[in-house]
């Protein structure tokens, strides 16, 4: 075993470590189970022949997908039980709150022409947000990434190329989400302790090797489906209506024009604010 084997093999037992460590912090959520067009999202799918790959240090990097599927959003009625940890079968998908907290997403990032206006307008407002960001982006975006931890926001793992995972072999699962943890780690000095799968489509080597890199799977309670730009006032609508104690808010800083998002949040957020709505981060 050389030294780079026998730091990664330190660092998924320091990650476990912190996933065991932080069950007590995580018990404040309840999971929920997505589905969409009739199929558990969360149930496994075969890996497409030629798609498996080896160790992820010896992976070519995956290329950049264009963006990307319609979001997987429907769910059905909460019918809420705690996982065991370390390893769940259900994402968390709404926080558990006794007050009137919220928790904004922000997925796909980051982006440079998006990121930094829905930062601007967190900082001026003095609140945190959570990142779930592609590796892909975040490889050419260190800065923002630096600036996201600067400002107290929680940085997720959203994978490298945000594809399909329930069609991937695990070992490729392994690689887009452990290639992103490292990206994260290298530029802000922490891997994240958040992942969510694109489309809101899980399965169980997700959940497993997500556990393995320390990590817990949050998906979202409300979706804004600014991906499919309906307008200012549209997202700003949803996100009012919608808005209620332990409510997981779904928007995206990157994947296309994400315009309408940024100048919704400037819109709903101080809305919110003055509704008596606590915007925070589950902290672990």
């Amino acid at each position: 075993m050389d030294k780079d084997q026998l730091l990664r093999g330190r660092r998924s037992v320091l990650r476990l470590a912190a996933c065991l460590g932080g069950a007590a912090v995580v018990g404040e959520l309840y999971a929920g189970e997505p589905t969409t067009s009739g199929r558990t999202a969360s149930a496994p799918a075969p890996a497409p022949p030629g798609r498996a790959v080896g160790p992820r240090t010896a992976a070519r990097p995956p290329k950049a997908s264009s963006y990307r599927l319609e979001p997987m959003t429907a769910y059905p009625p909460a019918s809420l039980r705690r996982a065991v940890p370390p390893v769940r079968t259900r994402p968390f998908r709404r926080v558990s709150a006794t007050d009137r907290t919220m928790v904004l997403t922000f997925d796909d990032g980051p982006d440079p022409r998006y990121t930094p206006g829905i930062l601007a307008t967190l900082r001026e407002h003095g609140v945190q947000a959570m990142f779930f960001v592609c590796g892909e982006m975040a490889t050419q975006h260190g800065d923002l990434l630096r600036e996201m931890a600067d400002d107290g926001h929680v940085i997720g793992n959203h994978t490298w190329s945000h594809p399909l995972v329930p069609g991937l072999a695990p070992s490729r699962i392994r690689y887009e989400l452990g290639r992103t943890s490292d990206v994260v780690e290298e530029a802000v000095g922490s891997a994240p302790l958040w992942y969510r799968a694109p489309y809101g489509a899980w399965n169980r080597h997700s959940f497993e090797i997500g556990a393995e890199l320390g990590m817990e799977p949050l998906a979202w309670t409300l979706d804004t489906l600014d991906w499919a730009t309906p307008g200012t006032r549209t997202i700003v609508r949803r996100v009012l209506r919608g808005a209620a104690p332990g409510v997981v808010v779904l928007s995206h800083d990157a994947g296309g024009n994400r315009s309408q998002s940024v100048a919704a949040l400037r819109r709903y957020l101080p809305k919110l604010l003055e509704e008596g709505y606590r915007i925070t981060v589950p902290r672990r």
